[in-house]
């Protein structure tokens, strides 16, 4: 048999990225086949990232290990739901019941020396149309955060914004009870939202209205049913804060939307990192100071 001359071989056809394309693979992406995995992270990318972050994320990509803190605080709050609903069955489940009232995880003024629950009240919900919302909002925008940045960051970002919820709702609502995950479900969402929008032109345009688009109309129909609770719905028992939602948000676009929008990039040397983080540390100690000795619930 003769020998194979290797330099007369036509070479191995590669990608734009170097990698060898086979022969017999569906020609997809410039002709190379994707996996299930790596066409969803390419999917993600275009949701989450600038054009020009794109292809250092797709070169880090890989679906292991999954979005874990996510996906562990979800399990945790749909956890304390079955809980209390079980625990102490509930006529209706879309109904506030006294249960919940007395959990040492929620948040009420009058127990606010108990420091813990201006972050454990994140766990406890009011009802099925209340956690299911939360979940699927968290679900549908945390995980293909987490898989872009770091579960660190998008954990950071997301108790970022229930602290600074039930921190703004002892100042500006102090009166009021406070449930549910909205501060850091509203912490992702303005960190997308402002990334969405300062980085417009180097996202897909179509892809760009859209996202920004759906934020409007998910948060309006959110903040219209929490003013309707607060506010129009005359049924017994403690009335639920809304101010929880404008402090996440508030937290997302800033410290979230710092995160978010500085991929493969070091954070400590971004004026604009020190500048959120600053702040937020002032607002945290205004707030303490606040609940100590101004709050009308004292």
């Amino acid at each position: 048999m003769d020998d194979i001359d290797l330099e007369q071989q036509e070479p191995f056809p590669v990608d734009r990225d170097g990698r060898q394309v086979r022969d017999g693979e569906d020609q997809q992406d410039g002709g190379r086949n994707m996996g299930c995995c790596e066409k969803f992270q390419r999917s993600v990318s275009k949701w989450m990232l600038p054009e020009d972050s794109r292809s250092k994320y797709l070169e880090r990509a890989n679906c292991c290990p999954p979005p874990i803190f996510i996906i562990l605080i979800s399990i945790g709050e749909l956890a304390v739901f079955i809980y209390y609903a079980v625990w102490k069955p509930q006529k209706q489940w879309v109904t506030l019941e006294e249960g919940i009232w007395k959990s040492p995880l929620t948040y009420r003024a009058e127990r606010r020396e108990e420091a813990w629950r201006f972050i454990s009240y994140m766990f406890v919900h009011a009802g099925v149309e209340h956690i299911v919302g939360n979940l699927l909002m968290q679900l549908l925008l945390g995980i293909p955060l987490e898989l872009v940045h770091k579960g660190f960051e998008v954990g950071m970002v997301y108790l970022a914004g229930v602290l600074a919820g039930s921190l703004a709702s002892s100042i500006f609502d102090p009166l009021s009870a406070l449930v549910g995950a909205s501060g850091g479900v509203y912490a992702l969402i303005g960190g997308y939202f402002m990334n969405a929008v300062v980085n417009f032109r180097e996202m897909i345009p179509l892809l760009g209205v859209f996202r920004i688009l759906a934020i409007v109309l998910i948060v309006g129909v959110d903040f219209g049913f929490a003013f309707y609770r607060r506010f129009a719905n005359h049924e017994d028992g403690l009335k639920v804060s809304f101010v929880a939602h404008f402090g996440g948000i508030v937290a997302g676009m800033t410290i979230g939307y710092v995160f978010f929008s500085a991929y493969n990039k070091k954070l400590l040397k971004d004026p604009r990192f020190w500048i959120c983080i600053v702040g937020y540390v002032v607002f945290v100690l205004f707030a303490v100071l606040f609940n100590i000795f101004l709050s009308p619930a004292s």
